[in-house]
This record gives C-alpha cells, structure tokens and sequence, in this order.
C-alpha cells in the first residue's frame, strides 16, 4: 500500500463500529527519580513526582481502536470496587459504549501499578483476580454479546487471562461471528488455542505460538511447522504471528505465507505493542482491506509505537506520515478523491481560492512545468488532475503512456507549484471537479472555453475557467517524433 490508499483507509475508519471483548484493567504509572537507597533495606528509594492512570489491557484496545477514528463498545465483566468505578468512568470519557459492561460484587477490577525511574520499570504491582467468570456474569455478558453482535463491523477479542474469556463464552462468540459475518480477531494467550476455534484471526506473538504448538521457533522452517500445527484444528481464516524484530508472519488457511519484515526503529518499550497489532489489524477487516494488507499496516503501526515509553497509541496521521516517509514530500502531496475532499473543502472554508486543471503530464516537460507554474499563480491552492494508465491508453492509444501512472504522479508532486496530485481513471475529470468544486478550473490555450469539462458547473458555484497558453512547440508527441527519428 501506498500513503494515499492508508490515507483512504483511515477516511473509512470513522464509520467502523468494533465491539472488544476481554479483560479491562487498569494501569498505574508511578514517576519518579531513584538516588538513593533506603536506610530500612537494600532496595532503591523512588520519589514520586508524577502519576498517570491508563485503561490497561482490553483497555489499551479500546484506547488504540478510538486514536484510530473509529467507535468502540466493550464487553466484559469488572468488580463493584474503586478501580472499577474508575475503569468505567475512564471508559466512558472516551465515548466508548459501556452498555456491554457487567459489573460483579465477587470480583477485584484489575490494576498494575508500575514504578518507573531514570526511563525504566523499577517495580510493578499487580492487583487482580485471574479466576473465571461466575456463572451469572457469564450468562449476562453472552446475553449481551449474542444481542448485539450484528451492529457491530469486527470483534477484537483481548485475552490477559483473567477469566472474563470462558471456553463457553468464546465459542459461542465465534460461533455466532461467523454465522453473521462478523470478523472475530483474537490475540491470544496460555498453552492451549483450543478454546479460540472458529475465530477468523489469531495474533500470537512468537513465544505464545511456540508454548502453544510445542514447537521451538528458530528457523523458517520450524515457523512454518509452528503454524501449520496451530491452523490445522482451530478453523481460522489465517494465522499473524509477531516475531518481535524480525517482523511479522501471516499464514492464511488458504494460499501462501506473507512474510512482513520489522520496520526499523529504536525500541525503548514493547508494552502494549500487541494491542496495536490487534487494533489496527481488526480495523483493516472491518474496512475491507485484505489481510496481507491490513498486517501490513499493523506491522507499520506496530514499529511506531515501540518507540515509545509505556502502554501507548499510535495515531492515523503517524502511520500515514511514517508509509510517506520513504518517499519524501512529493509521497504527501498524492492524494486519493475520498481524503481530497475533505483537505479541499477545509481549505476552502479558510478562504483559499483552489485553482484545478487535469492532463496526462506523460514526459513532463518545460511547456508542462511552466503551465502548472502560471496555474498556480490564479490561486493559493493548486490540484493536478492526473490520468490513470488506462486512461491514458484509452485517449492517446496502446502506445502510451511511456511513463506509468504512480511515477508521474511523483514527478508532478516534486514540483514546488503543485499542491496535491489526484488520480482519475474516466476519460474526463468532470467527476473530480464536482467533488472538489475548484474556484477555477484551468486548460491549455489550444482548448476554447465552451470546449473545457466542467466550466458549467464551475460557473454556476462563481468560478471562472482561464486558458493559459503552452510554451510554444514543446509537446510530449514532439518530444516522442524526435526521439524516433534520431534512432
């Protein structure tokens, strides 16, 4: 994928419903300076000079799924205690949905209290109970859960372990995720996957699918056997294994293996880096993305967030920002219609004037250059309109283009006078300009103004069309006569 197909992506994102199911916690962070050692034992004495609590666990998916854009509900099951009145509080300041909530009197909410000093976890503390469900909150959350499935876009199960995922509720989870057509993607834990039968994704970290195939992990090979054991019994639509640094590894029950490499980057913490592996996997699903694609995207996001220090999140504009990085400005100035409009319409509200014009721009040219260059002088912003290769091969023949569609695009963005380029694939760019509504519509002199795509409509919202004169006998066909008949 490229920068404006993530871009496109995460557009579509908003409109996702996820439902995660698992278990919430709390964490705790406590900051401080470690200088000295205590005079009562041999242990370092940290003075606390910041805290900071966070949604933990199923939690930290829930955090991931709502810095991604899209709307969250939870299911799972908490104590009637402080921390859980807490939890539900922080919840609810998201947005989240808490209609899935059932609260337990028998239960201690979860919480891990980490002591962190000099950039490091001095100590964690853990608060929890880890064991199941009782029978009448189970019973409450599957009643829940079988309800409401259907109004949801993807399920992201979290299990920590603690009891909230029972062998009853998971199957029936799967079960009914797949008689609706509902993605159920899990990231898994302990020895024994059986339980996660049906589910449509599993995301086990490198040890999680060495304890739960019994195969140790130290080659291609033994991956491959790994995965092959895990799929073979558990009905899923395709396995990702995270291998930490050397990258990622999707196996779907059906085709070839996709091996994603890491994304280089100094790693200071990995907690919380399955969460978003899982978050923006499942957010993929649910917008249609296929699962090469989507892991790809996680993988991406993943690299993001080890860089950071503690249970984090990674935003929509990080992960666009770090696909674009590779290639530069001109990688950030391509953009699809769907994310167009929008940046267009935000432009315009501010009182920008956009200027737009279309072409092939196959073998840019000086001529090319300074038309874009006087095109940009009528405006403050200015939008190419650029044909796709089919396009191109329908207007000018078999024979073109001579130079592929992404590339001119990029030759196009690197030009300082260009704004944003964006693709259209009709013969006309009459869709475009109705979905952007340019202030003016721009085209070659050798064009009449009645002749000029749009200029109606452009017209009617007071714009104007101008015709700005090419640099006299510079053309691409020229330039291509020439080159023949010096052979």
């Amino acid at each position: 994928m490229d920068r404006r197909e993530v871009e496109s992506f995460f557009e579509r994102a908003a409109t996702v419903r996820a439902l995660v199911v698992g278990d919430l916690m709390l964490d705790e962070y406590l900051w401080g300076r470690a200088e000295r050692i205590s005079p009562e034992a041999p242990v370092q004495v940290v003075e606390v000079a910041r805290e900071d609590l966070r949604l933990g666990g199923a939690g930290n998916v829930v955090n991931n799924l709502a810095a991604l854009g899209c709307r969250v509900a939870v299911g799972s099951v908490i104590g009637t205690d402080e921390n859980g009145q807490l939890l539900r509080h922080a919840l609810e300041e998201k947005g989240t949905d808490v209609d899935g909530l059932v609260e337990d009197p028998e239960r201690t909410t979860s919480k891990k209290t980490r002591v962190i000093a000099a950039n490091q976890q001095i100590v964690r503390i853990d608060r929890e109970m880890r064991s199941s469900i009782g029978a009448a909150s189970e019973k409450a959350l599957l009643d829940y859960l079988l309800t409401h499935l259907r109004e949801f876009d993807v399920v992201v199960v979290s299990d920590y372990l603690k009891g909230v995922l029972t062998p009853t509720l998971l199957a029936a989870l799967c079960r009914k995720g797949r008689e609706l057509g509902v993605p159920v993607v899990v990231d898994p834990k302990g020895d024994d996957f059986a339980k996660y039968c049906g589910a449509t994704v599993l995301t086990p970290n490198r040890k999680e699918a060495e304890v739960a195939s019994g195969i140790a992990i130290t080659d291609q090979a033994s991956l491959e056997l790994s995965a092959a054991k895990i799929l073979a019994n558990l009905e899923l639509d395709a396995l990702l294994i995270t291998r930490s640094e050397a990258g990622m590894s999707l196996f779907p029950a059906r085709g070839e293996a996709v091996h994603i490499p890491t994304v280089a980057r100094e790693v200071y913490d990995v907690t919380g880096a399955g969460d978003t592996v899982i978050s923006v996997l499942s957010l993929g699903l649910a917008c249609g993305l296929t699962l090469a694609d989507a892991a790809w995207v996680a993988n991406v996001a993943a690299g993001i967030v080890v860089g950071k220090l503690g249970t984090s999140t990674v935003s929509p504009r990080e992960i666009i920002a770090e696909v674009g990085h590779s290639l530069g400005d001109s990688d950030s100035k391509i953009k699809n219609p769907d994310v167009l409009v929008h940046l267009v319409a935000r432009e315009r509200a501010r009182g920008k004037k956009v200027v737009f014009t279309n072409g092939c721009f196959d073998l840019l040219h000086v001529g090319h250059v300074k038309y874009l260059q006087k095109a940009r002088e009528l405006g403050d912003i200015l939008v190419v309109g650029l044909n796709t290769d089919n396009s191109v091969r329908r207007l000018k023949g078999e024979g073109r283009p001579l130079i592929e569609e992404k590339e001119r695009a990029h030759i196009l963005a690197a030009l300082g006078c260009v704004d944003y380029v964006v693709l259209f694939d009709e013969d006309t760019p009459l869709a475009l300009i109705e979905a952007l509504r340019p202030a003016i519509l721009v085209k070659g002199g050798d064009y009449s103004v009645d002749q000029v795509v749009g200029r109606e409509l452009v017209e009617s919202m007071g714009g104007r069309v101008a015709l700005i004169e090419f640099v006299d006998g510079r053309s691409t066909s020229r330039i291509i006569d020439k080159i023949l008949s010096s052979k």
